[in-house]
């Protein structure tokens, strides 16, 4: 995602853990359901076994595009890159960018993640927004 110019990587970091919660809750009743299938006994337990497997890839699945998401900030521009076959990333300028903006919930603050708006581009779940917007902020003025 680099240009073939003295563009360097100055900031390189992962969307906050808490993009985790609702996919592991949502695995957790999927595991729960699976489970419960299993004390009935036979056939049932064919149901929870497939419960179970859901659950399980399912948590795979988000961890996976978890860790393959990342908020990136060089000399010339900040994005986001996701994608799990197909890398895609979404980019703004450092020069077309104004003001940044922080968005953050009461929880956000407590557990330190926020939704930064930067120019066109809007990224949810950063990790310590302040830092980046403050990053942001030196590199684009």
């Amino acid at each position: 995602m680099l240009a073939p110019t003295d563009e360097r990587v100055c900031l390189d970091a992962r969307r906050h853990g808490v993009v985790l919660v609702r996919p592991f809750v949502h695995a957790l009743a999927l595991a729960l359901v699976g489970g419960a299938a299993f004390l009935p006994g036979w056939p049932f337990s064919i149901a929870g076994l497939v419960f179970l497997a859901a659950a399980a890839a399912s948590i795979v699945l988000a961890v996976w595009r978890w860790d393959r998401t990342h908020v990136v900030l060089t000399t010339e521009k900040l994005f986001v890159v996701h994608g799990l076959l197909r890398r895609e990333a979404a980019a703004v300028r450092l020069g077309r960018i104004g003001a940044v903006e922080i968005e953050q919930s009461i929880a956000g603050r407590i557990l330190g993640y926020g939704t930064i708006v930067a120019g066109e581009l809007e990224i949810d779940y950063v990790s310590k927004p302040g830092r980046m917007s403050n990053a942001i902020g030196r590199l684009a003025g």
